[in-house]
């Protein structure tokens, strides 16, 4: 727990630190006297002057502010003429936009910077593979196979997952990785239709392991003598050309090692698949091992139990826990569906009516209760950086730009209800996102601070009471107003704001809390 709230506070305290210290810098640069630049709200716990400003460390630190000196447009202390001079209120309009624009400001260039460093210096980030393609998907049909690489879109170097989001409006040809040969794929689809087929995917590939109708399992590999592979049971599949080699095995949480002694040659005819190969000789992947049942459900009164392995649906064989999955989705709930499995060698058939739930998010979606023993392979993590200065330098502004027309989208739709409130997250999911990134690699904690930092420079844009966009919309009435608004117009315009800001904080701390009690 200790570790995980030290990541937090790694993590946020530089953005609240350049947030304020853009304010800080272009307040002193027009002359602003600065009285406090506090790190953190509440009571103090650290705190030195030095040049008339009062630098601080306080005890909760989601946030921070710079006091200016003339700062309060109600204070009715005359202040003399050398003090006008160091009074933010007595700049001119354009020093006060700079001073209030230098938080938000400060916090894009922090994310470019991070985003220019992880390119020139180097990141490791997950493999851009595609995860398991269905048969009947459209990417299947175009040539695109389960465990490929992305390499490039179009003429576009694909680095990471967020290059996906490609400024082309139509994609034509996928450069991808397989079996170690790169190949160009003709893809034909708009950006829209690609990222919704990609977005389909399950973004992982299966562990070549197989079990027998006894339910011995046994791990694959396309090579004697060999140390574990990290090919999946798909890339093996399309590399198959009539042999494999089966091997005993341990696994020790991710950790697989072969027991080399019993190695043994798998032949099949090369015509055939290699699940079609293993299917005819009595192999079936691991998916289809039933790990666990629910109890009372539909799969419960069938009477399946754990490691029955399931090889038909409706009398179509599967040769995945998602093809069943996906039968199972669309079945008609009132006739029900037809599995077929085994249990210690022998086949059984029985009829499960699904039950349909209603599930957050996904609509109505039927279940049969049963628990799949798939292994999957954890994403590689693999190093990459730009060719050259030059293109980091414009693919770390293609990425911030992408940062912030995400923040903004991401509000849009909760604006416009397309995105329940729910999904808005708090210090609690930030924390918690934040220690998962750290776990995986440094490179995508950075990748993840970047990310937050233009959230938080967008959000502190809006032209929201309270915020610095609705400090800028102040500025704005200002100008038309020809001078000051009133006393009451500014705090009736602060009450709303601080009314949208506690709501906006209730909502994100009431989602933490629930997600973490549920």
């Amino acid at each position: 727990m200790f570790e995980k709230v030290l990541i937090f506070l790694v993590f946020l305290g530089p953005l609240i630190f350049f947030h304020e210290l853009g304010h800080f810098f272009f307040a002193r640069f027009f002359g602003v006297r600065v009285e406090v630049f506090s790190i953190g709200f509440g009571p103090k716990i650290f705190k030195y002057v030095k040049g008339g400003t009062e630098y601080a460390v306080s005890l909760i630190p989601l946030g921070g502010y710079v006091k200016m000196f003339g700062d309060d447009p109600f204070s009715e202390t005359p202040l003399t003429e050398d003090e006008k001079k160091v009074a933010f209120n007595h700049k001119t309009k354009w020093a006060r936009f700079w001073i209030i624009f230098g938080g938000p400001l400060a916090n894009l260039i922090l994310a470019y910077v991070l985003y220019l460093g992880l390119l020139i210096i180097g990141e490791k980030v997950p493999q851009t593979k595609f995860g398991l393609i269905p048969d009947n998907s459209a990417f299947h049909s175009r040539g695109l196979r389960s465990g490929d690489t992305i390499k490039m879109i179009n003429d576009e170097k694909i680095m990471s997952f967020d290059d996906l989001n490609i400024k082309a409006s139509n994609i034509d040809t996928v450069t991808v990785e397989r079996a170690g040969v790169t190949k160009i794929v003709d893809v034909k689809l708009s950006l829209q239709e690609f990222i919704d087929e990609f977005s389909k995917l399950l973004p992982v590939v299966r562990r070549p392991i197989v079990v027998n109708s006894e339910g011995e399992q046994f791990y694959l590999s396309l090579s004697p003598k060999a140390k574990v592979e990290t090919l999946s049971l798909e890339e093996m599949g399309q590399s198959f050309a009539g042999e494999v080699y089966f091997y005993k095995f341990k696994m020790d949480e991710n950790k697989v090692s072969f027991d080399e002694t019993s190695e043994s040659l798998f032949k099949a005819d090369k015509s055939k698949t290699l699940l079609e190969a293993l299917t005819d000789a009595g192999f079936y992947p691991i998916d289809l091992v039933v790990q666990s049942i629910v109890m009372s459900s539909p799969a419960d009164k069938l009477g399946l139990k754990k490691d029955d392995i399931l090889v038909s649906i409706n009398k179509i064989p599967v040769k995945a826990f998602d093809e069943l999955r996906a039968e199972v989705q669309k079945s008609d709930a009132k006739i029900g569906v037809e599995i077929s499995y085994l249990r210690a060698g022998k086949t059984l058939t029985g009829t499960l009516i699904p039950e349909v739930k209603e599930i957050k998010g996904q609509g109505e979606v039927k279940t049969i209760g049963v628990y799949s023993s798939v292994e999957y392979i954890p994403p590689k993590l693999i190093e990459t950086k730009a060719d050259s200065i030059g293109e980091a330098l414009i693919v770390g502004l293609q990425r911030t730009w992408d940062g912030i027309e995400k923040t903004v989208g991401g509000y849009k739709k909760l604006i416009t209800r397309e995105v329940a409130l729910s999904n808005v997250g708090g210090p609690f999911a930030i924390g918690k996102v934040a220690s998962d990134s750290f776990n995986i690699s440094l490179s995508m904690f950075f990748r993840l601070m970047a990310f937050i930092s233009i959230n938080l420079g967008v959000i502190n844009l809006f032209p929201i009471p309270v915020l610095d966009g609705g400090h800028i919309m102040f500025l704005v009435f200002e100008f038309f107003n020809r001078g000051p608004l009133s006393r009451r117009k500014l705090e009736f315009a602060q009450r709303i704001g601080l009314s949208l800001l506690f709501f906006l904080i209730f909502i994100a701390l009431f989602n933490d809390i629930t997600k973490l009690v549920l």
